[in-house]
């Protein structure tokens, strides 16, 4: 699984012309079984998206179409993690390492 974190750079005043384009991009990795949250960090810092059943490198690249992440308006860290210790309500996400 993953954890990718968007934070604002200093084009954070450009949001608001690509926000449509950005939760449309979000909207899409949800309805593909990607993302499984997405939310904001606070406060007003970017955002953060839980992800699975992909690889890192399909992942780099559906983060690079984020409009946010292509027009510098943040910046994206992925940091994948293999879960060894869940509860029981999330013991998918062991059983499905990087696709």
């Amino acid at each position: 699984m993953f954890v990718i974190t968007l934070r604002f750079s200093h084009n954070k005043h450009l949001a608001p012309q690509h926000m449509d384009g950005h939760k449309a991009w979000l909207g899409k990795g949800l309805a593909d079984g990607v993302f499984l949250l997405a939310g904001s960090l606070q406060p007003s810092a970017g955002g953060a998206i839980i992800a699975h059943n992909t690889s890192l490198t399909a992942l780099r690249e559906r983060v690079a179409l984020d409009p946010f992440v292509a027009e510098g308006v943040a910046g994206a860290e992925i940091l994948e993690i293999t879960p060894s210790l869940t509860d029981e309500r999330l013991a998918f996400l062991k059983a499905a390492p990087g696709a």
